[in-house]
C-alpha cells in the first residue's frame, strides 16, 4: 500500500472546471468515453471513478457511489473489462479491506465483490479473455519487511465470479502485460524479476532478472516490450525472452522516471521525470519528456510539457495525451488533454488524484 505525497502547486485560470455543485448526474450507458481513475488520498480511501467524453467540458463524477449507493472505500488502483463486466480494484489503508469490485461495464452497477483473504493490496489487473483476468496482488505487507509475503496472481473466473487459484509469484508483484499467451510480470518487492507465466496453464514458464524494480511492460510497433527499472528503460524481446536493451534515461541523478506511456503509433514513448525536493519541503517535482524507440540515448534536455502530472495516458482513437494533474491530495483534480507534440487542449476538473486512464 503506498502513500500519497501531496504536492504543491497554482492552478491557473486556464482550467476548464465544473462546479461541484453542478456537477451532471451519472446517465451512461459509458461505452464510448474515457474513465478516469482517481486514486485519492491513501489514508482517506476516498478514491473514486469519473466519466469523460472526448469531445466534453465537464466529467461525470463519483460514478460507482452513484450507480451503488454506496463508496469504494479504498483507492483506486485499477480497472479493466473483460466480456460486459469490469474490474475495478480498490486497495484501502486498512488490512483485509482490500477489494476487487465486479460491475457492469455500461453502467458501473456491482455485480459482486471479491474481498480478502482473496484480494490482498491488488495492484493491476490483465484480460485474458472474456472470462478470465488476472490480478496481481502484493499479498500481506506490513512490520520491518514490508514485502515479507510472496505476491500472487489472483486468477478471475467472471462465470462464476470468483477467485479460483492464487498464483504465488515474486515479492511485490506489480505491473502485468499479455502478449500471446504469455502474461509478463514484474516486481517493485527487491526480487528484481520479470516473470512470464503460460496463460493457458497458469504456470511460471520462466523469468528475467534485472537490476532494480521494474514498471509495468509496454509493448511497441515492433512488439518488443519496455519498461523502467530504476534509472534505466529496458528493452525486452518476448521471442528470445532476453533483456536486449538497457538505456539511461538523462543525467540528473535526483530524478527517476516513470508512468511510460506509448504514443498511438507505439513508436514512441512518454514519462514523467520526478524528484522529491528537499529545499522545498520534499514536495514533488518533475517535467513530462517523450523518446522515441529508435533512440540510442534518452535526453531530459526539453520536456515535451513542462509541469509535474499524477498519471499519464493516450488515447488511440483520438491521438490525444491525457495528464492527470493533483494540486494536492485534499481537493479535486484535473485531467489536460495534449496534442501528441505538448500543444495544450483544454482541462476538465475530475476528482482526487486522477492517476491513469480507460479509454473506451
Amino acid at each position: 500500500m503506498l502513500s500519497a505525497s501531496a504536492a504543491a502547486f497554482t492552478v491557473a485560470t486556464l482550467l476548464t472546471a465544473c462546479n461541484s455543485n453542478t456537477d451532471p448526474t451519472p446517465t451512461g450507458p459509458y461505452t464510448n468515453g474515457i474513465f478516469v481513475l482517481n486514486a485519492g488520498n491513501f489514508l482517506d480511501n476516498n478514491g473514486s471513478l469519473s466519466w469523460m467524453t472526448r469531445n466534453g467540458k465537464t466529467a461525470e463524477t463519483d460514478l460507482f457511489q452513484t450507480r451503488n449507493r454506496r463508496p469504494l472505500t479504498g483507492g483506486v488502483r485499477g480497472y479493466v473489462e473483460a466480456g460486459n463486466r469490469g474490474l475495478i480494484l480498490v486497495d484501502n489503508s486498512s488490512t483485509g479491506l482490500d477489494k476487487v469490485e465486479i460491475v457492469t461495464t455500461d453502467s458501473l452497477k456491482s455485480v459482486k465483490t471479491l474481498a480478502s483473504p482473496d484480494i490482498e493490496n491488488p495492484r493491476y489487473a490483465a484480460r485474458i479473455n472474456d472470462t478470465k483476468v488476472y490480478v496481481t496482488c502484493w499479498g500481506t505487507t506490513g512490520g520491518t519487511n514490508f514485502y515479507g509475503a510472496a505476491g500472487y496472481v489472483a486468477v478471475i473466473d467472471l462465470t462464476t465470479n470468483t477467485v479460483t487459484k492464487k498464483i504465488p509469484v515474486q515479492r511485490g508483484a506489480e505491473g502485468i502485460t499479455i502478449v500471446g499467451n504469455e502474461a509478463y510480470i514484474g516486481g517493485v518487492g527487491g526480487d528484481k524479476l520479470v516473470q512470464i507465466m503460460d496463460t493457458q496453464t497458469d504456470a511460471i514458464k520462466t523469468s528475467l532478472s534485472v537490476a532494480s524494480s521494474i514498471s509495468k511492460l509496454l509493448p511497441d510497433a515492433n512488439n518488443k516490450l519496455w519498461g523502467f527499472s530504476g534509472k534505466n528503460v529496458v528493452r525486452i524481446d518476448p521471442t528470445s525472452k532476453t533483456i536486449e536493451a538497457t538505456i539511461l534515461v538523462g543525467t540528473d541523478t535526483r530524478k527517476s522516471p516513470s508512468n511510460l506511456t506509448a504514443s498511438a503509433d507505439k513508436r514512441s514513448f512518454y514519462f514523467m521525470y520526478t524528484f522529491y525536493d528537499q529545499a522545498d519541503n520534499f514536495n514533488q517535482k518533475g517535467e513530462m519528456y517523450r523518446f522515441n524507440i529508435t533512440d540510442a540515448t534518452i535526453s531530459t534536455a526539453t520536456p515535451t510539457v513542462n509541469r509535474l502530472f499524477s498519471g499519464l495516458g493516450l488515447d488511440p482513437s483520438a491521438n490525444v495525451l491525457y495528464a492527470g494533474f493533483s494540486p494536492s491530495y485534499k481537493q479535486a483534480g484535473y485531467v489536460f488533454r495534449y496534442q501528441p507534440t505538448g500543444q495544450l487542449i483544454d482541462s476538465v476538473r475530475v476528482e482526487i488524484a486522477p492517476s491513469d486512464f480507460y479509454f473506451k
